[in-house]
C-alpha cells in the first residue's frame, strides 16, 4: 500500500504542473520526439527536458534514444492505475450521495404522511 501511494504521489505531482499535462495530452496521440513535444510551449528544450524526466520518474512516460533523436511515449499501464484510484474514490462518493437521495426521499414521504394526518 506504502508503495503504491508514493507512486500515487509522484504520478499526480507530475501531472499538477500544466505544461507536463500538455505533454501527457500530445502523447497520448502517439510517441512524439522531445522537439515535437517542446513546440507548443514557451520554454527551452533543458527545461522540456527536465519536465520529461518528471514524466518518466511518476511512470506516465518512457523514452528512448535512436541517434541524437528521443522519442517519447505514454505508458498507459500508469494512466490506468491512476484511473482506478479515481474511479474507487468516485465509487464510494457515488454511493454515499445515493443514500442521501435515499434518506431524502424517506424524510420527503414521512413529512407528507405527516402533514396528511394532521388534516
Amino acid at each position: 500500500m506504502q508503495a503504491q501511494s508514493a507512486a500515487l504521489d509522484r504520478m499526480f505531482h507530475a501531472l499538477a504542473d500544466p505544461a507536463r499535462r500538455v505533454m501527457v495530452d500530445r502523447l497520448t496521440r502517439g510517441p512524439a520526439t522531445v522537439s515535437d513535444l517542446a513546440k507548443p510551449l514557451a520554454m527551452s528544450l533543458p527545461a522540456v527536458v527536465q519536465h520529461l524526466q518528471v514524466l518518466e520518474l511518476s511512470g506516465l512516460v518512457y523514452s528512448e534514444k535512436n541517434g541524437r533523436v528521443r522519442t517519447c511515449r505514454i505508458e498507459p499501464k500508469a494512466l490506468r492505475t491512476a484511473e482506478d484510484w479515481i474511479a474507487e474514490r468516485r465509487t464510494v462518493w457515488e454511493r454515499r450521495l445515493d443514500r442521501l437521495g435515499e434518506v431524502l426521499l424517506e424524510i420527503e414521504a414521512e413529512e407528507k404522511s405527516t402533514k396528511g394526518r394532521t388534516k
